[in-house]
């Protein structure tokens, strides 16, 4: 098996949303979370975020979206290695600042399929690094509920003041995740490492503007970080998650978010 040893526990499917196919590792029961993995892709450490989602009572869903599955996170074909080719992939916007990118459409279609297999009140969904800014994106689907941003380091370019504060969503998205923030008594959160420079201050800065007491921040000390990973502490859920303190409570709260919103018994 390989590397995909690290999913042993999974079931793997392939899903299809009319544009494009990826495959999809499942685990757990109870209300849906969507775990999307961070750069350099589905490694260990994000399995074992799943593994505690599905432990605590609800059913995980990793898509698998660039890299190898269960590749560790330190292995030489890495972050950088990738970076390169994603950046022209055409699912994936990484340098502007006001719109999202293509593959949300696919994640919107995966939230609908997994709140009709597991119920709930609604589907949970992290996005990290990279991916970080696309649960918010994702609200412009119904069926998502209980949106987590863990690092959100898009756009790119955070020398760029525009960029720096860019959140990686549409107007369009913004309004729509805002309105229901209001009346659904909705609400998300954000999580990073203070200092991080792939999470600027302007970016936190924006969300608390547009979404004001609806976005709960979580910044941490890098002091509290477990070493790994990046020069600066990044991966406040897989890599750089200490067992104890302050990344260890924001889990905690995450997995205690995501079973409040989803419904989870």
């Amino acid at each position: 098996m390989g590397y995909e040893a690290a999913l042993a526990q999974y079931e793997k499917f392939a899903f299809n949303d009319g544009r494009w196919t990826r495959s999809v590792y499942k685990r757990g029961s109870g209300p849906a979370v969507i775990v999307i993995h961070e750069m350099p892709g589905l490694h260990p450490l994000v399995v074992r975020f799943a593994d505690r989602i599905a432990a605590a009572g609800m059913t995980v869903y990793c898509p698998h979206l660039f890299g190898e599955p269960g590749r560790p996170a330190d292995h030489p074909l890495s972050a950088l290695t990738l970076l390169g080719g994603i950046c022209i992939r055409r699912e994936f916007n990484v340098w502007a600042s006001d719109k999202s990118s293509p593959i949300v459409e696919w994640l919107k279609a995966l939230s609908r399929k997994a709140h009709a297999e597991c119920g709930g009140n609604g589907v949970g969904a992290v996005g990290m690094c990279f991916t970080g800014g696309f649960a918010l994106a994702m609200m412009t689907e119904p069926s998502v509920v209980a949106p987590v941003l863990s690092q959100p380091s898009l756009p790119l370019g955070a020398s760029n003041p525009k960029r720096a504060a860019g959140i990686g969503a549409s107007p369009a998205e913004v309004s729509c995740a805002r309105k229901r923030f209001e009346e659904e008594g909705l609400s998300m959160i954000g999580l990073r490492f203070h200092g991080d420079p792939f999470v600027p201050d302007s970016r936190f800065d924006r969300y608390k503007r547009e979404f004001g007491d609806k976005f709960e921040a979580i910044e941490i000390d890098p002091r509290h970080a477990a070493p790994g990973g990046l020069k600066h502490p990044h991966s406040v859920l897989t890599i750089n998650l200490a067992e104890e303190g302050p990344t260890k409570e924001a889990e905690t709260r995450v997995l205690a978010f995501f079973r409040e919103r989803t419904g989870a018994v």
